[in-house]
């Protein structure tokens, strides 16, 4: 199923690039909303993209929002910190230092907040002027962490919204959380929904970071009023009368604003509060960008270049690391980063994971790949590893990262060394039907060397079967991913990289 088709099943509305071009319209409303939802996710990179997206721009827009004069509850539904490329430098601090001047009301951390580990995360959150909202996150003897709410009741326009924050569930499986707890999404909703309740609040508001499948549970629970939501990557909005769910996109290339009217009848006991949404997508390319943040912007740009700016090969061929193709295909950037940590470690395979190529852009022929290239694919600071596991092992690891196919998933397998052949018709686990190294059949009993990252040999994105084996270059061992492929790109100097039919998918 496409993207398209998957959001309109799933009665969500995705803003026609039309619509999506033009500047935000002001739409009349009766009676004046009382307060407005402002929702911004999933933004990583520091500066515009060809106008649009970005820091600076986000923050024009809830400047401008707030200019309004009507209350303003600005919320951020997670994944910042990392990847981008100065976080593979500071980890993310950057980050905290122009989101501090952003005037967040609520933040709750997305999964990516944990990528550089435990501490890192702690210490980052320590540095925020802004709240951390995550109601089912707990350290590991089961308190909350430091400067962390569960939840909040925030007077806004004469009456009192609560707002639960949520961190993303499966997080442990897909960062490096260390030993920091995450419990049910719902669980916690539930809980702090019926707290909230009890202290006399009129209109829930979940703050949450989960993927689709979580919003609709969470929306058919009715546990919420209103679902504010990161992790997709969707502009998406969806109400069914009932209760409205919200995503803004990503990168900050759309800010959503939600209008609240509302209105009482009754007294005392007999009171009731009904209210309506009305909905407007800021799109960034209208906005003036807040001056403050654009010059750090600006001053980090600038120590980046120093750095980055080098080239490293020039492409004979072009390449396309765009989200949409890494995720659900071979694709000649994913076969050229898999040759060089198989080249790196000696190894007779290799298997990577799609997620963590990041840059989400296309290369032309003739282009100069640089080290800023390669940092903006490979932020994530992984380090190779290679172990000894069967030819079983091998194909149980394909299996994985086909589990989700044929949507695009984190976890779709970027091979070298090997060729395979699935048939996504088939049940999850049986997709895989055939699997060649050096022309023959992989030997199920076979042992074979295979080169990864760090990240999936501890199970990132499922990657158990890595583990069942013998580990060669272990995870303080190997050397930094990126750095590695920088080596193999300078030495090869031109680069043809294709697509070789290495992943055949029927």
């Amino acid at each position: 199923m496409t993207k398209l088709t998957r959001r309109n099943a799933l009665g969500v509305i995705a803003a026609p690039a039309a619509l999506a071009a033009t500047s935000p319209v002001a739409v009349a409303q009766t009676p004046a909303p009382a307060f407005t939802l402002l929702l911004v996710n999933d933004i990583y990179k520091m500066s515009d993209d060809r106008g649009k997206g970005g820091f600076a721009r986000a923050a024009g827009i809830a400047k401008a929002e707030r200019a309004k004069g009507v209350p303003l509850l600005f919320c951020h539904a997670g994944d910042c910190y990392s990847p981008s490329l100065m976080s593979g430098f500071d980890q993310g601090a950057h980050i905290v230092a122009m989101q501090n001047k952003m005037g967040l009301d609520v933040f709750v951390p997305g999964n990516h907040e944990f990528d550089f580990g435990k501490e890192n995360y702690l210490k980052l959150t320590a540095a925020q002027s802004y709240p951390t909202f995550a109601a089912n996150l707990r350290d590991a003897a089961g308190q909350p962490l430091p400067g962390h709410k569960d939840s909040q009741i925030f007077e806004l326009g004469g009456f009192k919204v609560g707002v639960i924050g949520t961190a993303y569930d499966p997080t442990p499986q897909i960062s490096s959380p260390g030993d920091l707890k995450f419990s049910s999404t719902m669980e916690a909703l539930r809980r702090e929904a019926r707290t909230l309740k009890s202290q006399g609040a009129d209109i829930l508001v979940a703050v949450v970071h989960a993927d689709r499948a979580m919003d609709n549970a969470i929306v058919r629970s009715r546990v919420v009023d209103i679902v504010l939501t990161g992790h997709d990557h969707d502009l998406a909005i969806a109400y069914d009368g009932k209760v409205v769910m919200v995503e803004s996109n990503e990168e900050g290339n759309y800010v959503t604003a939600i209008d609240i009217a509302v209105s009482v009848r009754g007294e005392g006991a007999a009171r009731v509060v009904s209210w309506t949404p009305t909905f407007r997508v800021n799109d960034s390319r209208a906005a003036t960008p807040d001056p403050e943040i654009a010059a750090l912007v600006k001053g980090y740009e600038s120590e980046l270049s120093k750095e980055l700016d080098i080239d490293v090969a020039v492409l004979a061929a072009p390449l396309d690391s765009r989200t949409s193709m890494i995720r659900t295909q071979e694709t000649a950037i994913g076969n050229l980063i898999a040759d060089a940590i198989k080249s790196a470690t000696g190894a007779q395979l290799a298997i990577t994971n799609a997620g963590g190529i990041r840059a989400n852009k296309q290369y032309p022929a003739g282009h100069k790949l640089t080290r800023r290239d390669v940092l903006s694919e490979l932020p994530f600071g992984n380090a190779t590893v290679m172990v000894e596991i069967t030819g079983k092992d091998v194909k149980d690891a394909l299996e994985n990262g086909l589990r989700d196919a044929p949507q695009g998933a984190g976890r779709f397998p970027v091979v070298s060394g090997l060729k395979f052949e699935a048939d996504l018709k088939q049940p999850q686990g049986s997709r895989v039907t055939a699997v060649t190294v050096d022309g023959k059949p992989i030997d199920p009993a076979g042992k074979y060397t295979v080169a990864s990252n760090n990240f999936m040999l501890e199970g990132g994105d499922g990657y158990t079967a890595l583990g069942r084996g013998k580990t060669l270059i272990g995870l303080t061992d190997g050397k930094l991913m990126a750095n590695e492929v920088m080596v193999y790109l300078r030495r090869l100097g031109t680069i043809d990289a294709k697509v070789e039919g290495r992943a055949v998918l029927k």
